[in-house]
């Protein structure tokens, strides 16, 4: 099965049923699988040399799946650009990654503009959102409705292998830039087909789709098992918790993906409310670690809900779940490898632990990356001798074949000769009923190399010290991994997915 069937075999299936709602606009089943295939032959028609890749530059907007769904029909590597990305970072990955062509939301569009001078290879841009757009130099600007205008909406023909590329996302790199991930058909496939079989949400389901396209949670896993499935998808461009709630409320939004920071921004919203969000019934999450006390208040809140905790990476899909069944028992658990797919926990030798022992998360198989694009010796540092691809997690399994994470390997603080795992520190820290957020991460110490650090955003209404919080964790934790730093923010830089962006933050700490 090829990524372009999902669509197809559900506009089959379910022509007239809508599959995409975003703010007033609609598209049923079979007008997005007709629509995509105006784009694949467009594409095909311009005869782009294979060397090249696409881009598209956009946030949830209405075009965006029916872009999506037709490049991977046409044959080609659609490249999904983060709208995060600064203006260094965008045209360094539009270059390294040979796109001549973009997609591009109009409100987007100014920012490209600016770039143009130093592209000299991107010869095609495509506007969606508006239209009227002229020639700028030699680089020719269109509206998607002009590109598409002389195209077929029949099933283009082109021969496409399960394991030829057909998408890159971007992760973050060791040189500053971000690193494309290269995935098959093959491998984001079988994300659809383990979501339909094992997250609890079914084809009467609407769901509501957040997080960005750009990310793999939001569209390899999310999205497009939603689309496999049958489901409508409700398109939300930019992340707003009221909204959210309206959606829930208004258009019968019955289940979503969220990272652990939406979820808070829900129930900490003032029109927050359980009869407001009466319709929702199933919500999974993962993105990043949920804290214990996170969850108790998950749980207090909408006690009622499915929470069901998943967890993946752009290089190898989703890889577990957490039924939800198991909320409670295994509370600090991602859950359980995915049906069929091999994981191990191995030690700094590729040598494989026991149940229990804690090490670097590896798994194997066709959900696997192909590699990072045009990037051979990260690529090849990614896998082990055996084939392995190295998460850059640890964590460890116990008797019931659940996964614990511990931390990320590059997180870890090593003090003194201890290795101190930031996740542990900030499940204390969170329990704290004036704590709203927190990031742990290591500062420079001579003495002892590392040394603990937190930046806290406290709940609005509550307050405590640095020292009554510091004293708090010496109640919960060895002495050693109190943070000797607490500073009290307005914000915690984050990514896309709603990660902490820790190498941001840890910055000024380490200026020499």
């Amino acid at each position: 099965m090829l990524i372009g069937d999902l669509l197809k075999n559900s506009a089959k299936k379910y022509p007239n049923k809508i599959a995409i709602i975003e703010g007033n606009n609609l598209a049923t089943f079979r007008e997005l699988n007709q629509a995509a295939n105006q784009i694949a032959n467009a594409i095909i028609q311009k005869t782009i040399n294979k060397e090249s890749n696409i881009g598209i530059l956009s946030a949830n907007y209405f075009e965006y799946p029916a872009i999506y769904f037709g490049l991977a029909k046409s044959g080609h590597i659609l490249a999904h650009l983060s709208t995060r990305f600064s203006s260094a970072e965008l045209t360094h990955v539009i270059k390294d990654t040979n796109i001549t062509l973009i997609f591009i939301h109009t409100s987007l569009l100014s920012q490209v503009k600016g770039l143009l001078q130093n592209l000299p290879k991107l010869k095609d841009i495509i506007v969606f959102g508006g239209d009227n757009f002229g020639n700028i130099d030699d680089i020719r600007i269109l509206s998607l409705e002009q590109f598409i205008k002389s195209s077929s909406a029949a099933e283009p023909v082109v021969e496409i292998r399960t394991q030829d590329p057909f998408a890159i996302t971007f992760t973050g790199g060791t040189t500053g830039f971000p690193k494309g991930v290269v995935v098959s058909h093959a491998s984001r496939v079988i994300a659809s087909v383990r979501g339909e079989r094992e997250y609890d949400i079914s084809n009467h389901d609407i769901n509501c789709c957040s997080t960005p396209f750009f990310h793999i949670a939001g569209l390899f896993v999310w999205f497009q098992t939603s689309i496999k499935m049958g489901c409508t998808s409700v398109l939300l461009a930019k992340w707003d918790p009221a909204e959210f709630i309206q959606l829930i409320e208004n258009k019968s939004v019955t289940s979503a993906f969220l990272v652990p920071t939406q979820i808070s921004s829900v129930l900490t919203n003032p029109k927050f409310s359980r009869a407001r969000v009466k319709n929702w019934r199933y919500c999974n999450y993962g993105g990043a670690p949920t804290s214990p006390a996170q969850l108790e208040i998950m749980l207090d809140k909408l006690p009622e809900l499915v929470w069901e905790d998943q967890y993946g990476q752009s290089e190898a899909g989703n890889l577990t779940v957490r039924p939800k069944e198991f909320i409670l028992s295994k509370a600090k658990s991602v859950g359980r490898p995915f049906q069929g797919l091999e994981m191990a926990i191995v030690d700094n030798h590729g040598i494989e632990l026991n149940q229990g022992e804690r090490g670097e998360v590896v798994t194997k198989g066709v959900h696997t990356m192909l590699g990072y694009y045009n990037d051979p010796k990260q690529t090849s540092d990614a896998f082990t001798e055996n084939g392995w691809l190295k998460t850059g997690d640890i964590g460890y399994f116990d008797e019931d074949g659940f996964l614990f994470l511990v931390d990320r390997s590059k997180d870890m603080i090593i003090s003194g000769g201890e290795n101190i795992y930031p996740t542990e520190i900030e499940s204390v820290i969170y329990s704290h009923p004036a704590v709203f957020e927190c990031a742990v991460f290591g500062i420079p110490d001579d003495e002892w190399g590392e040394l603990p650090a937190a930046h806290v955003i406290r709940v609005a209404d509550k307050s405590v010290s640095e020292q009554e919080l510091i004293e708090y964790c010496l109640t919960k934790l060895a002495r050693h991994k109190k943070p000797r730093l607490i500073k009290f923010v307005d914000s915690i830089p984050k990514t896309a997915i709603g990660k902490f962006q820790k190498n941001l933050i840890k910055t000024e700490y380490w200026i020499d």
